[in-house]
């Protein structure tokens, strides 16, 4: 007879697991009121819930409105922070009104997460903002990567657990092309409509100089973008959106393709 039960790897992965949700609950009980920054995405869902059941009612969710966050994300947000049962609050950002930010050189999700970090600290109930307003960041605290913060959304049942990253609009933008709000509502428009016409969950428009739309999907989806009725419909109203060409990248989705152009630019 086998003296141990046939998932008993599966038993240790668990309780790897609860001991990473109880390490991360004990970071946020030694604090007495917290303000998370929430973007409804499996990094901030897991720090929401840890937050929520280390501090009840001195937790709280802050969502920042502005232009690049689609509205898809932003109902989405507000619909997980009430299944977490944290508190929710949404703060109107104006990191398009800075020259700095607009201006989309590389530094652009400072300004950002200066602006919100700023807002943040009146409400109290990238990195060197973070630094400079005294942001805690407890993932990376805790060495806690990201198939770990996978795990720890399935083991509070999360309903994010498996959604694929969805960084903000504006990072669809090329480095050096402009951010404006009527750019981020076109990638906005253009990435609904790819989602309508395949189906697909994981994706990315590019806009790039001369507003060129770029389409990145994973490569094995590539055929079904150039399937004649959708092709043809994309190009319709993607054009009509006012991109300038259409293109498909033969590379496939790539998480942060952008950021080869820093190398240019820097």
């Amino acid at each position: 007879m086998n003296k141990f039960p046939l998932n008993s790897k599966h038993a240790v992965q668990s309780n790897a697991v609860a001991d990473l949700a109880q390490r991360l609950t004990g970071l946020f009980r030694e604090l007495r009121s917290v303000a998370v920054a929430w973007s409804g995405g499996v990094d901030s869902a897991v720090v929401a819930k840890a937050a929520a059941l280390a501090l009840d009612e001195q937790a709280v969710a802050v969502t920042a409105v502005s232009p690049s966050l689609a509205e898809v994300e932003r109902r989405d947000a507000a619909q997980e922070a009430r299944r977490i049962g944290i508190r929710h609050i949404e703060i109107c950002t104006q990191e398009f009104g800075r020259d700095e930010y607009r201006r989309n050189a590389g530094d652009r999700c400072f300004f950002c997460r200066d602006t919100l970090y700023s807002l943040m600290s009146e409400h109290r109930p990238g990195m060197e903002a973070a630094k400079q307003h005294r942001v805690r960041s407890p993932l990376i605290e805790l060495g806690i990567d990201k198939t770990g913060v996978r795990q720890l959304a399935r083991y509070w049942n999360l309903s994010v657990a498996d959604k694929p990253a969805s960084p903000c609009l504006s990072s669809r933008i090329a480095y050096g092309v402009e951010v404006t709000e009527e750019r981020v509502r076109r990638v906005e428009l253009a990435e609904a409509s790819v989602r309508r016409l395949t189906g697909l969950r994981e994706f990315r428009v590019r806009c790039e100089s001369g507003d060129l739309a770029r389409i990145e999907v994973p490569v094995a989806q590539l055929a079904r973008l150039v399937d004649d009725e959708v092709r043809c419909e994309l190009v319709s109203e993607l054009t009509a959106l006012g991109f300038s060409n259409v293109t498909l990248d033969l590379q496939g989705f790539r998480s942060g393709s952008l950021n080869a152009a820093l190398v240019q630019l820097s």
